[in-house]
């Protein structure tokens, strides 16, 4: 959620500030804006939508220094505005933040009291506020911000800018990741290493409660108790076409179309290199063993949790470990009760999901082994968790994420079936046929990209509707909620996911011949059952669009309104298959509809913030 991007340089910057804040759209934002240092102050321009906004007006009024800083700001405090947009500015300073000042209106009551004066509805604008009261009182930058930070309680990172001080930036943070690029003769500050890489492959990583002075010729690091910092510099690699749709229309299409890339990518990390069979990559020094785990807790937030669903039953059929899926929200504000040698799987596409971070904490303070599936292995989640598992998916800009599902998907069975290895429960011959299962997954997926065409021909059937039901068992139960999700998320239609079981309590009453149904039903163990509950919903006029392969499709006959024929596959691995058509689905559905495929309104790709 929201992008910083800052610049210590020996030339003019606002070009580069924005130029920055077009790579980090996919974060999602509603306004966005620039501060640079002038010999005469700090000057600003802000504006509320895209960015090509703020590029219209710096056309009319340009700004050219050699320090300044960047933001694209997702509201929470204040509606989207111009007033409300960053960088905020009091007198001497100027700021850029993310995450949220828990305390700020307490912080505001006390500054107001004191005669100082605010201008937005932000928690923002009450870090820039009371800096500005230190350098009042005479303390210089590295002072201030030592006070201030000290007062905050919340998330945040902040860069920062101060007047008469064209050679400076101090960045700080604290629950929301912030990244300092190491240049020639230059610095950078960044809300992740997307953020700064055309400028350079160097980068720290700030750790919880540091903060930093950043200078043309380098920087200074000091950790909460202001005490100076040695945190390593790290080579980062990435890919140069990320911010490229090259010949695609969306970054989503590219993405559900990379994700064969994506798959190769992540199965070479749990093939062993000498047996070539599944299995676990290798995390540092400490070695994961499923042998002695008596419970396993899944937690996750949004698509993550949808994956995790999938894997818990991947875990308790495949290795017969009791599980435990949880919403990160939920979870940690619950604060379970957690059995005696559990293990906990966190999922997470960025690795800074502030709710899946703060249930890592709390499981690792009730001496849980905590175990990262991720997509950033630089990120706070992978380094503080004991244990490290890729998903290698490479950086996805697409809000509605798509490759990095499948890749977690992998990971979760790759582990399952180790699990179910190493623990006995799967046999030799059955570990030969998985193995074969899974290296069939790629196949598989090109396979159902062929469909592209034949999905977006019956995707007419839903971009009219108002609301739309998905519906599936077993395993399909939670593609058919990760089914919905894509499509509300994308396309703006009111969808639902549904276990089809369920269907006749409760869900029923809501089927109209207005009411598109999307049947997850491959000719699995279960497809009679749900053979059953579609003619339930036809029996009601409901329009059926049944998702299955060739033989699940006859049988159904003319019953569905329409059915597309998917790849028979090893049940293990449909939900590969599945999650694509569904994907490309919710996409062809929102192209029709004229949505915003890449930025969805009010949403964000990196959730940073409670």
């Amino acid at each position: 959620m929201c992008g910083i991007i800052g610049i210590v340089g020996m030339a003019p910057v606002t070009a580069r500030l924005v130029a920055t804040l077009k790579r980090l759209e996919y974060r999602g934002y509603d306004s966005a804006g620039v501060a640079v240092v002038l010999p005469e102050g700090i000057e600003r321009r802000r504006s509320v939508g895209k960015i090509v906004s703020l590029e219209d007006k710096l056309q009319e009024e340009p700004l050219i220094g050699f320090t300044g800083i960047g933001h694209t700001r997702w509201a929470t405090h204040g509606e989207a505005s111009e007033r409300n947009a960053h960088p905020h500015t009091a007198e001497g300073v100027a700021i850029v933040h993310n995450g949220i000042i828990e305390n700020y209106a307490e912080l505001k009551t006390e500054l107001r009291s004191q005669g100082y004066e605010f201008h937005t509805e932000t928690d923002s604008e009450t870090v820039a506020v009371l800096i500005s009261t230190f350098l009042k009182q005479g303390d210089d930058p590295k002072v201030a911000v030592s006070k201030a930070l000290k007062r905050f309680t919340g998330a945040y990172a902040l860069s920062m800018i101060f007047e008469g001080y064209t050679d400076m930036m101090i960045g700080a943070r604290q629950g929301s990741p912030l990244v300092i690029g190491v240049g020639k003769d230059e610095m950078f500050l960044g809300s992740d290493a997307l953020a700064i890489a055309p400028f350079t492959n160097q980068v720290i990583y700030l750790e919880e409660g540091d903060w930093c002075i950043l200078s043309r010729t380098g920087y200074e690091i000091f950790d909460m108790n202001d005490q100076p910092a040695e945190r390593p510099v790290q080579t980062v690699e990435t890919e140069d076409s990320v911010a490229d749709k090259g010949n695609y229309p969306h970054f989503m299409l590219k993405e559900i179309f990379e994700q064969p890339k994506a798959l190769t990518r992540t199965l070479k990390a749990y093939t062993h290199p000498a047996r070539g069979t599944v299995s676990l990559p290798k995390s540092g020094e400490e070695e994961l063993d499923f042998s002695t785990v008596s419970s396993l807790y899944l937690i996750s937030c949004g698509t993550a949790h949808y994956a995790t669903r999938v894997a818990e039953y991947w875990f308790e059929q495949l290795a017969g470990i009791p599980c435990k899926t949880d919403i990160a929200s939920e979870f940690r504000y619950r604060r379970p009760a957690l059995a005696p040698n559990s293990a906990a799987i966190f999922v997470s596409q960025s690795g800074e999901t502030a709710d899946t971070l703060a249930a890592l904490r709390y499981c690792k303070e009730q001496g849980v082994k905590t175990i990262a599936i991720v997509n950033v292995p630089t990120s706070t989640i992978a380094r503080e968790a004991d244990i490290v598992l890729p998903t290698l998916a490479g950086p996805e800009i697409g809000v509605a994420s798509t490759k990095a599902f499948t890749a977690q998907l992998l990971s979760l069975l790759a582990s399952a079936i180790h699990a179910g290895h190493t623990r006995g429960v799967i046999t030799e011959e059955a570990f030969a046929d998985y193995n074969k299962s899974v290296f069939s997954i790629i196949d598989l997926v090109d396979e159902t990209l062929d469909l592209d065409r034949q999905i977006y021909s019956v995707c007419e059937l839903i971009a009219e509707a108002d609301d739309v039901f998905y519906l599936g068992r077993g395993v399909h139960y939670p593609l058919a909620l990760e089914g919905a999700l894509k499509l509300k998320e994308i396309s703006y239609i009111h969808a639902e996911g549904f276990g089809a079981g369920e269907l006749k309590h409760g869900p029923i009453a809501l089927i109209t011949d207005k009411t598109p149904i999307v049947f997850i039903a491959p000719t699995d163990e279960l497809f009679e059952k749900s053979l059953s509950n579609l003619q339930e919903v036809a029996a009601r006029k409901g329009p059926v669009l049944l998702l299955s392969d060739r033989k699940g499709v006859d049988l159904a006959g003319n019953v569905p309104t329409a059915s597309l024929e998917i790849p028979a596959c090893n049940p293990i691995v449909a939900p590969f298959v599945y999650a694509v058509v569904l994907q490309l689905i919710a996409y062809h559905t929102a192209v029709m509809r004229g949505t915003d495929v890449d930025q969805p309104r009010n949403l964000a790709k990196s959730v940073t913030v409670e």
